[in-house]
This record gives structure tokens, C-alpha cells and sequence, in this order.
């Protein structure tokens, strides 16, 4: 099995990572769908969940959350057999996008070996414009919103796990030179899949 992580700022370009990582066959486990799942729950905005998340069961909670799920699939995997002559179990490759916390990368790096961060890094403006272009349900077009949410990620611990990531790939130029470069990375990993 070999399990990565991506972290990067909103609007970074996490989404293409695990578009790139989807096509060479990774299963892609967004920390953010935890999040979201949990909003439509409660009817609040996904920030105030994210925040009270947390607070309620700590700050595990969302990487456990998605441990479980990754170690459920692979339960599901090894129940199947590769029709080799050996027999044996398919192995499973898994990304998680959206890492935030140091708390997050030690459960993962506690639970799966060899686990590795990707973090995808863009300026503030560059950023801020993907967003306003994207307009998912949690982006805004405001300057001020944009920054207050950048705050809130920084709270979470997002800066730590970025200066101490794996892998540092800027991403301020085209989508298909971050592909590219994702490609390298990700197919040197799965070559050193244990």
C-alpha cells in the first residue's frame, strides 16, 4: 500500500494533483468532503465546521475519519486476488488531499509507512484568482473573505506542514507544467511502493 498526502492553501492546485494522481490509478481520499459532509449535517458554513469540528473531538478527527475510510477500502481490496500465479492481495495506492495540521500528518505517517506530503504552493494573488474563478461553495469573490479563510488554514497549522513537506512544487505557471511535474513525483513513489 502507499498512501501520500497533498496540502497546499486554498486555490493552490491540490484539486489537480488528485486529478493527476486519479489517472495513474490512486484512489483520492479529500479531507474536505469530511468537512463538507459534516456541514450539510449540521446546516452550518463549512468553515465554522471545520473549527468546531475539531474542537469537539480534537484534533484528530479528521484524519481519523479518513484513515478509517482508506483502511476500509483496502480491507475491501485484499478480500480480492490478483489472478497472478502468487495469489496475491491487490494493493491499494491513496492520496489524501487537503492535509492541514501537524496533528494530521503524524496520525497518517503513525498509520501508513512510508507516507510522504506533497505541498503545492502559490502566491496570494494567484491564488485569490483561482478562486474567484472557480467558485465552489466555500470561495468568494471578496478580498476580505479570502483572506479571513486564509487565516483561519494558518490556525489549523497548514504553514508548519507545508515547510516540512516531502515535496515543495510551486505552482505559478501553466496546469499542464504542475501536471507534469505531479506525474514525476507520484510515478517515482508508486516505483517505491512497499
Amino acid at each position: 500500500m502507499k498512501v501520500l498526502g497533498v496540502t497546499g492553501m486554498p486555490g493552490s492546485g491540490k484539486g489537480i494533483v488528485a486529478g493527476v494522481a486519479r489517472n495513474l490509478g490512486f484512489t483520492v481520499i479529500r479531507m474536505g468532503d469530511v468537512i463538507r459532509e459534516e456541514s450539510e449535517k449540521r446546516q452550518a458554513p463549512i468553515g465554522e465546521t471545520a473549527v468546531r469540528l475539531r474542537k469537539e473531538y480534537g484534533d484528530f478527527i479528521v484524519a481519523d475519519r479518513c484513515m478509517e475510510k482508506i483502511k476500509s477500502l483496502e480491507r475491501i481490496n485484499e478480500s480480492k486476488y490478483d489472478n497472478d500465479s502468487k495469489g496475491k492481495s491487490k494493493s491499494g495506492l491513496y492520496i489524501i488531499e487537503g492535509i492541514r495540521s501537524t496533528y494530521e500528518v503524524q496520525i497518517f505517517r503513525d498509520n501508513f509507512p512510508n507516507f510522504k506530503v506533497i505541498s503545492i504552493n502559490s502566491t496570494p494573488a494567484t491564488r485569490f484568482k483561482r478562486l474567484k474563478n472557480r467558485q465552489r461553495s466555500d470561495d468568494s469573490n471578496l478580498k476580505t473573505d479570502f483572506e479571513k479563510r486564509d487565516k483561519r488554514e494558518l490556525k489549523f497549522g497548514i504553514g508548519e506542514v507545508i515547510a516540512t513537506s516531502d515535496y515543495m512544487v510551486i505552482n505559478e505557471s501553466s496546469k499542464k507544467r504542475l501536471k507534469n511535474i505531479i506525474r514525476s513525483i507520484l510515478t517515482n513513489e508508486m516505483s517505491n511502493q512497499s
